[in-house]
């Protein structure tokens, strides 16, 4: 399990760079005056004129529709209480993030300095006009079921305070299918509710609706059960009261079927559990310790099924399952605002979603081929692809046939289109790789430890449960530069090849280097003697099991770095050449580049050979390759010997792999852009969906194109992977940034699960 976030990194996340989590970026050309007069003066007095004669004109001409406000007073933010406004704007910033990472909605975050409900209400009034959504967020309860009824009632945009409804509508989802499985029926549970504040009255509420009985429910606050004997409860709390004659939650979790805490952690203990009726289901989501721990709950009987608000458990209830899509479907048909139809659209979307098969991404990022409907998956998992394409259309249809939708979706099919690519920018194979590298975490050897950026990027892998890192180099050095930069190693595995105590280690080691090539000219001194440079020491300790993979490079060049490798571990048997293939996270979504390192001027045979290993490599990831064989030339149109190389090989690549999607030779814009290829090229399997993998001709065409992505466009990237070797070895670049080094690390230790299996 990864080590808790610390404050030195969180406070480093935060500030550096440019300081916050969010920015404005235009989304018009503002190169020339031309655009600046459009912009603004005098162009943008048009569509001012056109907004004022007919105001819903407002959604045409500017960003509206797709902005949603994440407003706050800072009295209730996380678990750290009323902290203010000014404290709220980091989390504000996140769910912000989150909004487009996950469902492409721009967001602008704002802390109003407002405890008064009236004040509060009459400030976001004011404002509304800029937003098409509002999502309230960390305000103290009761104050926030005031806040909110009166601005939906007030105001004709989507309006949902998500600390309450995004918990029940996921819990909701999570508890049709924890009924499913345990056949029983809602309207006949009996369920006890430990907490009362925003959160837990919106889940109440909404079992209700789902067909729960108000006389089977129990609800407790941190003074007890809410009963008949109780005075001074809020609104809220009182129509919860139950006439049973229960004091304590002890009492009331007897034969009870369905337990939910949001309230704090350890206060349920396996007695409790064991009191409960047959097939319980158990929802213990106070953060970050449960009411009941994952381990004591499941020790206390098998028959238990159970969820967290823990992403290192199964059965997480995240609110990111919900809002961004809630949102995005409430958006889209601009709808006047979310009602309980809506919500109970989301959690028949999500539950549904559940039970339908996992796809290869979601597998990759967990690493488990087993994922299926049952016991330990009763909800989706939060980075499945598909929730945007479940939720959201689900929300939309719900608010038209509610009729609270002021736009009507004409073709669903095509609109779920239109929500897939709205989710080509971001970087979810990064989230993918890294949640599987958290599932089995690998040794990864560091033949230059004496970087301080290497020592950083493995302090974040260490923090992510990622890696156990071996660190090569002086001792004292990396002591040194762990002090000096305040990075936090502690216990980490140092070794110094050059240290007099490995000297019957270099011996071993030197000995195995020698007997692979002493028919090669390298004799046994110089084997052992080769033992005191890191990348030969570091590559012998992968190539004998002693570690998983090495990274090096970010201080050598290539060639000398790559040696090594090549001479202690080397390629598989049925390789040919080694290639180095990049991964882009682009704007239009990832890209697979090769070769970009090692093969200069690659013959027709070995272009079939390279796209054939990154076609194998691509699937290891559980990913398609949509592969195109890039030239100057498209079908023919310029024939040369070097168009006719990239033509041929892709027609026996084709032949030899009949289901590979592979075609050219092929412009690189008409291979990347599926409109130019519908137009004119459309007998072509990449007019259907535009290619992710590019094979170049040649090293001196993939070198220049993987560089010049780099430098024009803001992506991230994992580099160069070395595809066709017997184990993981991966060469950085050189002066490569700790966000490229942690990517490659990532890489390294999927590559190397894979490879173990």
């Amino acid at each position: 399990m990864a080590k808790k976030t610390t404050k030195k990194a969180a406070l480093e996340y935060h500030s550096k760079g440019r300081p916050g989590k969010i920015e404005v970026v235009p989304t018009k050309e503002y190169n020339s005056q031309r655009d600046l007069s459009l912009a603004y003066s005098p162009g943008v007095a048009e569509p001012c004129i056109q907004i004022e004669k007919n105001k819903e004109d407002v959604y045409k001409y500017t960003a509206k529709g797709n902005l949603v406000a994440v407003i706050s007073n800072g009295t209730a933010v996380l678990g750290l209480g009323n902290i203010g406004p000014e404290a709220s704007k980091p989390v504000m910033e996140g769910k912000g993030l989150l909004f487009k990472i996950f469902a492409d909605i721009d967001v602008f975050d704002i802390e109003l300095d407002a405890t008064d409900v009236d004040k509060f209400v009459e400030t976001v009034k004011a404002i509304s006009p800029t937003f098409g959504g509002i999502n309230l967020e960390d305000i103290k309860s009761p104050e926030c079921f005031e806040i909110e009824r009166r601005l939906k009632e007030e105001l004709n945009i989507p309006i949902m305070h998500d600390d309450q409804h995004g918990t029940a509508i996921i819990s909701s989802a999570a508890l049709l299918n924890a009924l499913e499985i345990s056949e029983k029926k809602i309207e006949k549970v009996k369920i006890v509710i430990n907490g009362a504040g925003a959160a837990a009255i919106s889940c109440a509420k909404l079992y209700l609706s789902l067909g729960a009985k108000k006389e089977n429910l129990v609800m407790l606050d941190s003074k007890g059960v809410l009963n008949y004997k109780r005075e001074n409860l809020t609104i809220e709390k009182e129509f919860f009261v139950t006439n049973r004659k229960i004091e304590t939650l002890e009492e009331a979790m007897k034969n009870a079927d369905v337990f939910l805490g949001l309230s704090k952690g350890d206060i349920v203990n396996k007695e409790m559990i064991v009191s409960m009726a047959k097939r319980p289901i158990v929802f213990a989501l106070a953060n970050p310790d449960p009411e009941i721990s994952y381990k004591e709950a499941m020790e206390s009987r098998d028959d238990i099924i159970m969820a967290t608000g823990r992403s290192d458990h199964p059965n997480q209830v995240n609110n990111v399952l919900g809002f961004p899509y809630i949102f995005r479907g409430a958006l889209d048909v601009r709808a006047t605002e979310i009602n309980e139809s809506m919500k109970l659209a989301a959690v028949k979307a999500i539950a549904k979603l559940a039970k339908e098969t996992v796809v290869d991404e979601v597998n990759l990022a967990y690493d488990d081929n087993a994922i299926s409907f049952g016991k330990d998956y009763i909800i989706p998992k939060p980075l499945d692809p598909r929730l945007i394409t479940s939720v959201a259309p689900a929300v939309a249809k719900s608010a038209v046939r509610s009729g609270v939708a002021q736009l009507v979706i004409e073709d669903w099919k095509k609109y779920e289109q239109q929500l897939d690519k709205r989710l080509g920018n971001d970087n979810k194979l990064i989230r993918q790789l890294t949640n599987k590298a958290k599932r089995k975490p690998k040794k990864i050897v560091f033949a230059e430890a004496e970087h301080y950026k290497v020592l950083k990027a493995v302090e974040q892998c260490v923090d992510d449960g990622i890696i156990q890192p071996v660190l090569l180099g002086r001792k004292e050095v990396i002591l040194s530069l762990i002090e000096e930069y305040s990075i936090e190693l502690d216990g980490v595995e140092i070794i110094d090849p050059k240290d007099k105590k490995l000297k019957n280690k270099r011996e071993e080691f030197g000995f195995l280097l020698w007997e692979k090539r002493r028919r090669k000219g390298l004799t046994k001194f110089e084997a052992v003697k080769l033992m005191r440079e890191r990348n030969y020491f570091g590559s012998m300790m992968v190539d004998v099991g002693e570690a998983d993979a090495l990274i090096s490079g970010i201080t050598r060049n290539y060639p000398n770095t790559i040696k090594p490798a090549l001479e202690v571990i080397g390629k598989r048997e049925e390789v040919k050449n080694v290639l180095g293939m990049y991964i882009m996270n682009t704007k239009k979504g990832t890209l697979f580049l090769a070769d970009t390192t090692i093969n200069i001027d690659p013959t027709e045979d070995e272009i079939v050979e390279i796209t054939e290993m990154v076609a194998k490599a691509i699937k290891s990831l559980r990913l398609t390759p949509r592969i195109a064989l890039l030239s100057y030339s498209n079908f023919g149109s310029s024939r040369t010997e070097g168009s006719g190389k990239m033509a041929r090989a892709a027609d026996r690549i084709k032949k030899k792999n009949p289901n590979l999607i592979v075609d050219g030779e092929i412009q690189a814009d008409f291979a990347l852009n599926k409109e130019k290829m519908e137009h004119l090229f459309d007998f072509s399997e990449l007019s259907e969906k535009s290619a992710n993998t590019l094979i170049f001709p040649n090293l001196e065409s993939g070198n220049i194109a993987y560089k010049l992505i780099q430098e024009l466009e803001d992506t991230d990237s994992i580099g160069p992977i070395l595809v066709g070797m017997k184990k993981p070895v991966h060469i950085l670049q050189l002066g490569s940034s700790v966000r490229e080094i942690v990517n490659m690390i990532t890489l390294a230790a999927v590559d190397a699960q894979i490879i173990n299996k």
